[in-house]
């Protein structure tokens, strides 16, 4: 029985490469550093699990008072600092790369009105601010706008803003007339903020780097998705990519390729309005196979949960929902949760409410993807080598 996996150089692990860093840098990896890629939160009862490291547990690269020592010697130029949108996943990327969250002071006065104030010198520093557009996307867009004027106005070096969830990246076209493209609007505004550099994962679409004036690198989670799809040993005659919709089949051919070359099907669906779908046709087979569903985002649920439901009348014997950013706006939970899917595959850009947890729900970390992106970003190395 063959068994699905993916052509991605990088499938389980990743491994640090020293030859473009700095004699100093080069001293410290003496020898290459394995890091995996897709971490998993275990669940119990849709609740998840994270592991509390205790010293003996730590690698050894992060007890290592001498490499700790000459990190800090080598890159006293970087800088990590996190917004209040994702905490946690800011904290993820920090340990990843061995270093500590630059301090920082954020508050809301009673008129909402947004401080911030670092609390540590960046003068000459490249500087790297973590920060999604989630949900509150205004509040947490001007918050970035903030942080990035308090790193401009203290003399920073580099700016870059790491957006694992870009908000308005869906606003990239005019559709109808008298529409705003608000995606082009906040590029400026970043831009204008004083920000040399984003670093961002999965746009709604490939167009939206154009918006910026400054360089974008653009990061995928396919890769962390595919090594947790290849761990499931899935029969590669039984599999078959699914897109939800027609403008998202350029996604599932990618994803279809790299996952054993699977056959690819679409879903073909009419949207009435924002936030609604209905679905039309489904082009492919899916009869008595196992159905993996890929999307950038899943935010109302309807167009998957509609395309789910489709595919079960066609004939799928299982079907798998994927997607990088978990929005999940009311009532996505109660879509998801009602026994369509075998399981709902998602990854931490955005944080997740506790109540937002359900027993099919399997989350999945990036911070090791955007910390080695980081990482080649400061050393002036190939980001797209990830991802090949």
């Amino acid at each position: 029985m063959a068994v699905a996996s993916f052509s991605a150089p990088h499938s389980l692990f990743l491994t640090r490469n020293s030859e473009s860093l700095g004699a100093c840098k080069t001293a410290c990896r003496c020898a290459p550093v394995r890091y995996q890629l897709a971490n998993s939160l275990q669940f119990s009862n849709g609740r998840p699990c994270i592991p509390v490291y205790k010293d003996q547990d730590i690698p050894d690269l992060l007890v290592n008072r001498h490499y700790q020592d000459m990190v800090q010697k080598c890159d006293t130029r970087l800088r990590i600092f996190s917004g209040t949108a994702n905490p946690s996943l800011s904290q993820e990327i920090a340990c990843y790369m061995g270093l500590d969250l630059g301090k920082i002071k954020i508050k809301r006065f009673c008129d909402g009105e947004i401080y911030v104030q670092l609390q540590e010198s960046v003068r000459g520093c490249d500087v790297f601010l973590v920060q999604p557009t989630c949900p509150p996307a205004n509040e947490n867009l001007m918050e970035l706008l903030v942080m990035i004027d308090a790193c401009r106005r203290a003399s920073a070096k580099n700016i870059t803003a790491v957006i694992p969830y870009f908000g308005y990246a869906r606003a990239d076209r005019k559709t109808q007339g008298r529409e705003s493209i608000a995606a082009k609007l906040v590029a400026n505004l970043i831009t204008e903020a004083g920000a040399n550099r984003v670093l961002a994962c999965d746009l709604h679409s490939g167009q939206s780097m154009g918006y910026f004036d400054i360089p974008v690198d653009h990061v995928y989670g396919q890769p962390v998705i595919l090594d947790y799809l290849a761990s499931k040993m899935i029969s590669s005659d039984d599999l078959v990519v699914v897109s939800p919709d027609v403008g998202g089949v350029a996604r599932a051919r990618a994803f279809a390729k790299k996952l054993s070359d699977a056959p690819l099907a679409i879903v073909d669906k009419r949207r009435p309005g924002h936030n609604m779908a209905e679905v039309m046709n489904l082009i492919g087979d899916v009869k008595g196979k196992v159905a993996v569903m890929v999307d950038d985002m899943i935010d109302t649920a309807g167009t998957i949960t509609s395309a789910a439901s489709l595919l079960h009348q066609e004939g799928a014997r299982e079907v798998y929902a994927c997607c990088t950013h978990a929005v999940f706006s009311p009532p996505a939970i109660e879509r998801l949760s009602g026994g369509l899917f075998q399981e709902v595959i998602v990854t931490n850009t955005i944080p997740l409410a506790e109540k937002n947890y359900f027993p099919q729900l399997t989350v999945l970390s990036v911070a090791n993807l955007l910390g080695e992106t980081i990482w080649r970003v400061h050393d002036d190395s190939s980001v797209s080598s990830i991802f090949q």
